[in-house]
């Protein structure tokens, strides 16, 4: 797919068009009329905001909660810039500085053991009760297996004893 004027893959550049219409416009944006074969398949998305290289919002699914990857990705970007507990809701005046990333997972499969595991490829799901943890694959500073799940467990408010059951997806990040 061509990327923008501003080299962004266009699943990026919905992210971003997405944000700036909720915050400038405050409406809900309409997917591309035609759908590349990326935006109209069903997936779990993320998508996360940086500002200055800082974490600024990620929100996302892990199974897919619409019709298809572009309106994941309007609802999960939307939600990462207005939603995000974490952090206050980003401002029109923020939007230039500030980057997007999509990560479209691959459906989650069960792990029977931690030697499945790479927190560079896979992401993990941890799972108790109804309480439920994810981390993506591949960020930065997690580099074993027993800290991406401990970082799992927390997020989900799971002690860190605690038996979970394990899931491992992998993501296509665009940026």
């Amino acid at each position: 797919m061509p990327k923008d004027k501003n080299g962004r893959h266009p699943l990026v550049q919905l992210a971003a068009e997405s944000v700036g219409t909720f915050l400038k416009e405050h409406r809900l944006p309409h997917p591309p009329e035609t759908l590349s074969p990326e935006m109209a398949a069903q997936a779990g998305v993320f998508v996360c905001l940086k500002k200055d290289g800082e974490l600024r919002g990620c929100i996302g699914t892990f199974m897919p909660a619409h019709g298809n990857v572009a309106e994941e990705i309007i609802h999960n970007a939307i939600s990462a810039a207005t939603e995000d507990p974490r952090f206050d809701c980003v401002g029109c005046d923020e939007l230039d500085g500030i980057d997007f990333s999509v990560d479209v997972l691959s459906p989650p499969e069960p792990v029977k053991s931690l030697s499945e595991l790479d927190p560079k490829r896979y992401g993990v799901i941890v799972m108790s009760g109804n309480r439920r943890g994810l981390l993506l694959p591949d960020l930065e500073g997690v580099d074993t297996v027993d800290y991406q799940i401990a970082i799992a467990k927390r997020k989900a408010g799971i002690d860190p004893t605690e038996p979970v059951q394990l899931f491992r997806f992998e993501v296509k990040r665009y940026e």
